[in-house]
């Protein structure tokens, strides 16, 4: 059974920085491309940011140069680095893999005030 659990998130400051952690398990995490979700209030989800399994990475136009996304297969785990975070960043953010059919994590909350 294919597990994703997110960890990092909190209150940040305008500016501030947040990393988030999603590890993964039932999985061979070295071979799955992995993505990092986020839905703000009363709106849709959408993706800001994803990477292959050969480390090839996709960003929202809104989080380039701001946010990165890395690997650890040692670690079965994906981080999401948040820097120069602004307001509207705010939202729950999901890690989300594919096995079949979409894998969604159970969330983690971050709020970034101004």
């Amino acid at each position: 059974q294919v597990q994703l659990v997110e960890s990092g998130g909190g209150l940040v400051q305008a500016g501030g920085s947040l990393r988030l952690s999603c590890a993964a398990s039932g999985i061979i995490f070295r071979f799955t491309a992995m993505g990092w979700y986020r839905q703000a209030p009363g709106k849709q989800r959408e993706l800001v940011a994803a990477i292959t399994s050969g480390g090839s990475i996709n960003f929202a136009d809104s989080v380039k140069g701001r946010f990165t996304i890395s690997r650890d297969n040692a670690k079965n785990t994906v981080y999401l680095q948040m820097n120069s975070l602004k307001p509207e960043d705010t939202g729950t953010y999901y890690c989300n893999t594919y096995r079949g059919e979409i894998i969604w994590g159970q969330g983690t909350q971050v709020t970034v005030s101004s």
